[in-house]
């Protein structure tokens, strides 16, 4: 294929890690675990209304995804498609800019409606864009080298995070509100348009396609509901995927849990705390997608729900910043090795031409608990208090990790560093 040629396969490499770093360096610049927690703050006093802003990213990235499956199937090139749905990802950080500077001029209320609509379109757009874009990375990347490639791409993206999450510590610090956040999300906005340019400077040669006519939606529901009930790793994958999910809800109170206890400074949590999830993120991302390519990615899922277990006991028996320092790392760990090995292990389920209904299910399944589990913890932490949510993360993780070692295998078994292509779907 040509955009598999050994230089298409380099450009290719080096640009869209160069996309990913700048989108990492946008994002958390306007972290939707500090900074816009932090700034949704100061508007309302909802732990409730808090918690959801980390669910509405991972629920607008999740949910969508079927809906574009049936196109995205039918398409012999991913990457116009890709660009198109990516913008709408993009455009929300300046529309918080303006909401942020508008602040002080209107009533706190609508500044929170106005904010949240462009966290949630924001969420959707990275979901439209998603099965597009991992189909034509998972077509460009090859099978051995995919979880190399996301590790890598995750890395700089760590890496370029951590100069916007500094920038960020800094801006809190130096300037008044609401031109505090106003600037964060400024410069949020200039890292997703250097970012959009690396993607589009993306090689992809056409594909054949088997299905070339219009496929309704229901007709992708049948062939979902098909794959479900013959594959049954991938069952028990996603059925890790969501004690995973559970596992990681207490990421989204680690800021103003260590705010309201401990009173450590908000400049520091968006600073030095966030940066220190993103160096172990970034030093994890590619030695775990290394691990995933030569000995299998369930490996590196198992560290994943571990660390994310251990990340919620380490807030749950915290006694200063110290333990926070502890929480944010392994945070940065399971954040690698579950959105790294994810993204790679997703796509060596089923045969290419099924990929985007795998890619679309692996996500679109899990979406109705990313949606209900923050809630759930949000309502603990207003009756029980913090406490009550990372024990709801350390009991999930805890049986996440119990279904990995048990019942979850490799879609494609490796002997010893070969990837074993021919295997029976569903055994």
């Amino acid at each position: 294929m040509q955009s598999n040629r050994p230089s298409h396969l380099r450009h290719n490499f080096i640009f869209n890690v160069l996309d990913g770093g700048f989108y990492g360096f946008g994002m958390y610049a306007a972290s939707y675990q500090t900074v816009l927690p932090l700034f949704i703050a100061t508007l309302t006093d909802s732990p409730l209304l808090i918690g959801l802003i980390g669910s509405i990213h991972f629920l607008g990235w999740q949910l969508p995804q079927m809906i574009t499956v049936g196109h995205v199937a039918r398409l012999r090139r991913y990457k116009s498609f890709v660009l198109l749905m990516t913008i709408q990802e993009r455009v929300p950080y300046l529309g918080l800019m303006i909401i942020a500077i508008a602040t002080p001029h209107i009533s706190r209320d609508l500044a929170l409606i106005l904010a949240f609509i462009m966290i949630m379109w924001q969420g959707l757009g990275s979901g439209f864009t998603a099965t597009g874009w991992q189909s034509m990375i998972a077509k460009i990347m090859p099978d051995e080298m995919r979880g190399t490639f996301y590790g890598t791409q995750s890395a700089v993206s760590q890496a370029l995070g951590i100069g916007g999450a500094l920038i960020a510590g800094f801006l809190l610090e130096r300037l008044d509100s609401p031109w505090d956040y106003a600037a964060c999300f400024a410069v949020a906005s200039v890292g997703m348009a250097f970012s959009f340019f690396f993607l589009a400077q993306t090689r992809e040669s056409e594909h054949e396609v088997e299905q070339t006519e219009r496929v309704s939606f229901m007709d992708v529901l049948r062939s979902a509901k098909s794959i479900l009930a013959r594959d049954t790793n991938f069952r028990w994958f996603t059925i890790v995927r969501i004690l995973a999910q559970i596992a990681m809800v207490a990421q989204g109170f680690f800021a103003i849990f260590a705010l309201r206890r401990f009173g450590i400074q908000d400049d520091v949590i968006a600073g030095v705390m966030t940066t220190v999830l993103l160096v172990a993120q970034s030093l994890s991302n590619p030695l775990l997608g290394w691990l995933g390519d030569r000995f299998g990615h369930r490996y590196a899922v198992m560290i994943g729900v571990l660390a994310a277990t251990g990340s919620a006991a380490a807030a749950l028996f915290a006694t200063g910043a110290g333990s926070f320092y502890v929480a944010f790392a392994l945070n940065g760990v399971a954040n690698a090795a579950l959105w790294t090995t994810v993204l790679a292990m997703t796509a060596e389920f089923g045969k290419p031409s099924e990929r985007p209904y795998y890619i679309g299910l692996a996500n679109t399944l899990i979406a109705p608990t990313t949606l209900v589990i923050p809630v759930l913890a949000g309502w603990l932490v207003e009756q029980s208090g913090f406490e009550a949510a990372f024990l709801l993360s350390v009991v999930g993780g805890l049986l996440g990790l119990i279904v990995a070692f048990v019942r979850l295998q490799d879609p494609l078994p490796r002997q010893g560093r070969k990837i074993v292509r021919a295997r029976a779907v569903g055994d």
